[in-house]
C-alpha cells in the first residue's frame, strides 16, 4: 500500500482557481475544495442538504476555504512544497487575497486516503432527474430518477460541487437520443456517466491524468456502460479524431484552460453543436466570455452558483 502525503492549503476563495492550477501544474492529481460558501449554498435542496454530515458543516462555518491534495512520498515532496509555496505567495503580486497561504502536511495511506472521502458523500438529487449515488451508500430509487453510482477514488469529481452540478443541469437540456458527446477532464466520469444515461449514444471522455482515466473506467463498468463510453488518455486536440463532430462538449475544469481551449475546440463542434464549459470563478467570468466572443463562439446562456459560473456558448455562424 502507497503511502501518500496529505497537503493542507488554508487561502481566500479568490485565490481558490489560482491555488488549484498551481497545484496541478506541478503535478498534483486533484483537489478536494472545503468552502464555507459552498455548504450555504447546499441548503438549495434537502437532498443535497444531506450530503454532508454536521461535523463537517461546523468545521466549515468560517471564512476559510481549505485546499486539499495528495502526493505520492515517491514524489520530491520538499521540492513540490517549495514550488507551490514561492508560486501561492506571488499571487499576492497580481491582487489576490490569499489569507492566510498556509500550508500543513499530514502523512496518509492510500486506504486511509480512499476511505476519508466517504464521509463527505451521501445520495444528491442534482437537476430534474439525476441522483449521484455513492456506491458504498444505498438509495430507494423514485420514480423518474436516473441514478448514477459512482465512487471518485483518488480523482476529482463527486458531482456535488457547483460546477459538476451546473454541468449536470445542461446536460439534461441538451442532451438527446442521437447526440455525441466529449468530456474533456472527466475526473471521475461523472459527466459522461451523466450523458450516456441520459440517452446520449457516443461519449467520450477524457483526461491527462492516467487516475483519473483509471478511476472514470472503474466507475463506467459500475454503472454497465462499458460498451456506451470510451475513456481516453491526453488532450482532446491530440487524441480525438477531429472528423469525428460533437452535439455536445463539455467541460468542467478551471478558467484558464477553457480559455486555452477555445481556440480549439470549434473543430470538434458540429455547426449546431453547444460547448458547456464550467469550473469558471466568478471573478474570472468576464474574462473566459471575452476569450469565448474572440474565438466566434455565441453565448447562449451564463449559470452561476455559490462563487462559481458555468458558460454555454455555440459557435458562431456570422
Amino acid at each position: 500500500m502507497d503511502n501518500w502525503i496529505e497537503i493542507n492549503i488554508s487561502t481566500a476563495s479568490e485565490a481558490v482557481e489560482a491555488i488549484t492550477s498551481i497545484l496541478y501544474d506541478e503535478g498534483a492529481c486533484g483537489c478536494i475544495i472545503e468552502d464555507p460558501l459552498d455548504f450555504l449554498f447546499k441548503k438549495q435542496s434537502p437532498l443535497d442538504w444531506d450530503y454532508v454530515d454536521e461535523k463537517l458543516y461546523n468545521k466549515n462555518l468560517g471564512s476559510e476555504v481549505i485546499i486539499k491534495t495528495y502526493v505520492s512520498e515517491e514524489k520530491n515532496v520538499a521540492e513540490f512544497i517549495d514550488n507551490i509555496k514561492q508560486k501561492i505567495l506571488k499571487l499576492k503580486d497580481y491582487g489576490l487575497d490569499i489569507g492566510r497561504g498556509s500550508i500543513e502536511l499530514t502523512q496518509v495511506n492510500e486506504k486511509d486516503w480512499a476511505n476519508n472521502w466517504k464521509k463527505y458523500y451521501k445520495p444528491s438529487k442534482i437537476g430534474e432527474k439525476i441522483v449521484i449515488k455513492p456506491t458504498w451508500e444505498d438509495y430507494e430509487k423514485q420514480d423518474g430518477d436516473i441514478v448514477v453510482e459512482l465512487d471518485p477514488g483518488m480523482a476529482f469529481g463527486t458531482g456535488n460541487h457547483e460546477t459538476t452540478s451546473m454541468c449536470i443541469c445542461q446536460l439534461e437540456k441538451y442532451i438527446n437520443k442521437d447526440s455525441v458527446v466529449y468530456d474533456i477532464g472527466c475526473g471521475s466520469g461523472v459527466l459522461s456517466i451523466v450523458a450516456s444515461k441520459l440517452g446520449a449514444k457516443d461519449v467520450t471522455g477524457v483526461d491527462f491524468d492516467e487516475v483519473a482515466v483509471k478511476v472514470s473506467k472503474e466507475n463506467i463498468a459500475s454503472n454497465n456502460l462499458n460498451e456506451n463510453i470510451k475513456i481516453m488518455h491526453g488532450n482532446l486536440t491530440d487524441v480525438v479524431d477531429e472528423n469525428k463532430k460533437a452535439d455536445v462538449i463539455v467541460a468542467n475544469i478551471i478558467a484558464d484552460v477553457i480559455m486555452i481551449l477555445a481556440k480549439d475546440v470549434s473543430k470538434f463542434m458540429k455547426d449546431d453543436a453547444v460547448f458547456i464549459s464550467s469550473g469558471i470563478i466568478l471573478d474570472k467570468l468576464e474574462e473566459v466570455k471575452e476569450s469565448l466572443v474572440q474565438n466566434n463562439f455565441e453565448i447562449i446562456d451564463v449559470i452561476t452558483k455559490g462563487e462559481w459560473s458555468c458558460i454555454v456558448c455555440k459557435k458562431n455562424k456570422k
